[in-house]
């Protein structure tokens, strides 16, 4: 193969015929990164629930807010969309750290605006800002009758998230862990491994699982984005990637920005396992 087509130029020969934009952040742990409109700002759709289960465990970290704290599910927490808790009628009683597994798991709406309304706007935003995420805005609760937007970011700040929740740099090593075990359990990753090799990740075919993720996806009419970590027998790597400026709203599974952002996470993950635990040689 010709050098010159490193990881990054595939890439963007990849998504050139793309019928929109992707913003795309890479990092291998190994002082390699690669960025694509890296800091473009996105809107988040669901993505940002990620950055509000940080400013949880760093509430509780702080001793301001404790996990174990009871809320209710009212009547202004109604919203349609993603999640179990509509199922339910208002009224019913959580725990916060169900309510915001809830919120990653199965990106529950209704659960995020408990915890939203749990943590409060002013200091969700305060935190994420001090968390060192410059680019990143909380701006509304979820009601998509009311609102238009719900979060804005960036690859990089999506991604730096996830690196920093790998090392235990982001609240607490303590903290870190406990987070990182939801996002392993979320159960929207389709665009990150919609074209893994499933004998990769599934235990019936091997001895144990080879390949697992933990991550965040979100989408709205005007976005479609998944990120997180994938975890390999060469360690993991953080993948972000970020979609907007597409013309088909609709959804589905062969959504343009799902076939491509599956392409390139299977690129990523070939040169990955290729090169045993880095992006480039």
């Amino acid at each position: 193969m010709d050098s010159r087509l490193t990881l990054e130029k595939r890439i963007e020969a990849e998504i050139m015929s793309y019928d929109g934009t992707m913003g795309i952040y890479l990092d291998d742990f190994h002082g390699n990164v690669i960025s694509v409109h890296a800091d473009e700002t996105f809107e988040t759709a669901s993505a940002i629930k990620t950055y509000i289960l940080a400013c949880l465990f760093d509430e509780v970290e702080k001793g301001n807010k404790s996990l174990e704290d009871m809320i209710q599910y009212r009547e202004e927490h109604v919203v349609d969309g993603s999640g179990v808790l509509g199922a339910l009628e208002p009224g019913a009683m959580l725990r916060v750290k169900d309510a915001a597994t809830f919120m990653i798991i199965v990106s529950d709406n209704i659960a995020t605006n408990m915890i939203i309304d749990y943590l409060g706007m002013d200091t969700i935003n305060r935190c994420i800002k001090a968390l060192g995420f410059k680019d990143t805005v909380l701006y509304n609760p979820i009601h998509f009758d009311i609102y238009r937007r719900l979060g804005t970011s960036t690859p990089r700040d999506y991604a730096g998230f996830f690196t920093r929740l790998a090392k235990g740099e982001l609240i607490s090593p303590k903290a870190d862990g406990k987070m990182l075990e939801i996002f392993k359990k979320q159960h929207y990753n389709s665009m990150i491994t919609k074209d893994f090799p499933p004998f990769y990740m599934d235990c019936d075919n091997t001895d144990d699982i080879l390949i697992t993720v933990a991550s965040k996806s979100g989408s709205m009419d005007a976005c479609r984005n998944d990120g997180g970590l994938v975890f390999t027998p060469y360690g993991p790597y953080a993948i972000v990637m970020f979609h907007k400026e597409f013309s088909d709203a609709m959804y589905y599974p062969d959504h343009p920005a799902t076939v491509f952002g599956a392409r390139v996470s299977r690129m990523i993950l070939d040169q990955f396992l290729a090169l045993e635990g880095s992006f480039l040689r």
